[in-house]
């Protein structure tokens, strides 16, 4: 299926299963076939639209990209579910559909995977310098370099990424590795963004894996502690790459049936 956003840009989306309609919102270097698992463990349940942020996919894509287009985006779905949705956004898409709460639009429910925010110091240099290097790597059309380079901003080891190299998915990955760019510009200098939260008011859940790093899992109760009302929540035996049979039924008991 397809919808038209704002700026006219084509956004792409799968709608699967039946129920209280909720939108999956991907984080960075994904699309909606890498989410789909996620997207069918929820439609036992939940009318779920997956969908291609755009620049990915079978989605279109506009320039010059700002985060506010990416939040028409979500504005769209919303319509096209009927007016109003839960929105769980994984990873930087966390972050996003978090940033669509605070401007405002029909969101029921919000439920953040994984917000990927530092919680070091030093954080913000870092997030400079990996935009910095991630914008000449693109800029030469570099996107192999770029995707191994967001790769070990985000603490992928060098052996595994050897090992994704031999994998399909690093097609995937290099066809996607420009919107890594709009990743970067979702996520700032790396840091909370408190003020930007509290004007959230949706009702919120914010979720971790125990088998995660231990400053997502600390991420994940600062961001909860700066959105009002916000509950957070860790779910034993997951890691960032969260399995839909583990998620779902924690989404369906917070959004309810």
């Amino acid at each position: 299926m397809k919808i038209e956003s704002k700026d006219g840009t084509v956004i792409a989306f799968d709608q699967i299963g039946e129920g209280r309609p909720i939108v999956l919102v991907a984080g960075a270097s994904c699309d909606r076939a890498i989410d789909t698992p996620i997207a069918e463990a929820l439609a036992r349940t939940f009318t779920v639209l997956n969908y291609d942020r755009r620049g990915r996919g079978d989605s279109g894509d506009t320039t010059p990209y700002s985060v506010a287009r990416e939040v028409d985006d979500i504005r769209a779905l919303l319509e096209a579910a009927g007016g109003s949705a839960t929105v769980l956004g994984l990873s930087s898409g966390a972050v996003l559909a978090a940033e669509a709460a605070a401007n405002g639009l029909p969101i029921d429910r919000l439920i953040m995977w994984e917000p990927p925010f530092s919680i070091d110091p030093d954080g913000p240099r870092r997030a400079a310098q990996y935009s910095h290097r991630l914008t000449e790597l693109l800029d030469a059309d570099r996107r192999d370099d770029a995707l191994v380079h967001f790769m070990k901003q985000v603490g992928v080891p060098d052996e595994m990424i050897t090992g994704i190299r031999q994998s399909p998915y690093w097609h995937v990955g290099l066809n996607l590795a420009h919107t890594l760019a709009y990743d970067a510009a979702i996520m700032g200098d790396s840091t909370i963004p408190a003020a930007r939260f509290a004007q959230i008011h949706a009702p919120t859940l914010v979720l971790a894996g125990s088998m995660s790093p231990e400053f997502l899992q600390q991420a994940a109760a600062q961001t909860a502690a700066a959105i009002p009302g916000a509950r957070v929540d860790v779910l034993q035996g997951q890691d960032h790459n969260v399995a839909g049979d583990a998620i779902a039924p924690v989404v369906a008991a917070f959004v309810g049936r």
